[in-house]
């Protein structure tokens, strides 16, 4: 943990310092800081700050350079305690809701998160991110079967909670609408009450010997056979996760290098790796980790900037992931403006 115990100068030169590291990406000098930003000091006065903070771990010297760029403390204080997030500009939030299709409801979740991913990397020129809710300890309150052709049924799972979730059921044959309400009426009897996680692993002993007719026994036996795949909505440890495009980081200096470019290679083609590095994540509202904060050491030169957002009961994640060097006002702006809005279209 870091001590706040900068002083009023010391605050607005290591504000001064990230602000031009992030926007140049070059280390920053004592004088480019004096001439730039109206601090009411000289030129030597910023240069003896910038050797203070130095030496109590916020600013590093880079040999080659005379300037110096901030260290992931540097980038806690600073998010922490000296940024004021602006509200996103008229025409953020507009490309954000163009983006997410705002207004045309009934999307599916993770079409929607990889729009809200894609948009918000265009946005913040970062790597955009998405995990959607686990549906794992639903409750089921019912289900319902409709024929929506010869060979497919479309189930209903409404949740407690008031969400539903549609999947389809490929079937052998057209089943009449007798063998469809006496099977939906056994499912609703001996399913209802259990969370999803629980119907996965009970069902066959639950169905045993349920079907009244042989048409009934058939359809039962199809739910059986693929209940795993039936009643897992999401993933059962935390969701699906979705990336927008990693180009956005491609074009940044700091992946210049090729031990960098490897890392983040790793990263997008090792998916689940990532979503487990997430899902200490998950508690309400905005979620920063900076740099060696994160536990996985490939994410040593990275922030993860997160925020929840809702889905009846339950809950998904939005946000990016890029280079400590990040425009963390904008982008805390950008990813906590998309979370509401998907709340607000994901409340089906």
């Amino acid at each position: 943990m870091y001590r706040d115990d900068l002083t009023e100068r010391e605050r607005r030169v290591l504000e001064a310092v990230i602000h031009t590291f992030v926007e140049t990406a070059e280390p920053a000098g004592s004088r480019t800081i004096a001439k730039k930003f109206d601090l009411g000091v000289s030129a030597a006065t910023v240069r003896n700050t910038m050797s203070d903070l130095e030496e109590r771990g916020y600013l590093y010297h880079p040999h080659t350079s005379a300037g110096r760029i901030p260290t992931d403390q540097a980038y806690r204080v600073y998010v922490d305690r000296l940024m004021a997030p602006p509200s996103p500009t008229p025409s953020e939030q507009s490309a954000i809701r163009r983006g997410l299709g705002f207004g045309h409801g009934g999307t599916v979740i993770e079409s929607l998160l990889q729009k809200a991913a894609q948009v918000l990397g265009v946005l913040t020129q970062e790597l955009g991110l998405g995990v959607a809710p686990s549906f794992d300890n639903a409750v089921l309150e019912r289900l319902e079967l409709v024929q929506a052709s010869s060979e497919r049924l479309l189930m209903i799972l409404v949740l407690r909670g008031g969400a539903a979730r549609t999947i389809f059921v490929e079937v052998s044959e057209d089943l009449p609408q007798e063998a469809l309400a006496s099977v939906a009426l056994v499912l609703n009897e001996r399913l209802s009450g259990l969370s999803l996680r629980e119907i996965r692993t009970n069902v066959r002993e639950r169905l045993r010997d349920a079907g009244p007719d042989r048409e009934a026994n058939q359809l039962l036996n199809i739910f059986i056979e693929e209940a795993d795949h039936l009643f897992e909505i999401g993933g059962s440890e935390g969701g699906e996760l979705v990336l927008g495009s990693a180009q956005m980081l491609v074009d940044q200096p700091e992946f210049h290098s090729n031990e960098q470019m490897r890392n983040l290679l790793e990263l997008t083609e090792h998916r689940e790796e990532l979503r487990r590095a997430l899902q200490s994540r998950r508690s309400p509202g905005i979620t920063i980790t900076i740099g060696g904060e994160n536990l996985d050491s490939r994410l040593s030169a990275l922030t993860i900037v997160t925020s929840t957002y809702e889905c009846g009961p339950f809950a998904g994640m939005i946000g990016v992931i890029g280079p400590t060097r990040m425009p963390y006002r904008k982008v805390i702006t950008m990813v906590e403006h998309t979370s509401r809005l998907l709340s607000d279209l994901v409340q089906v």
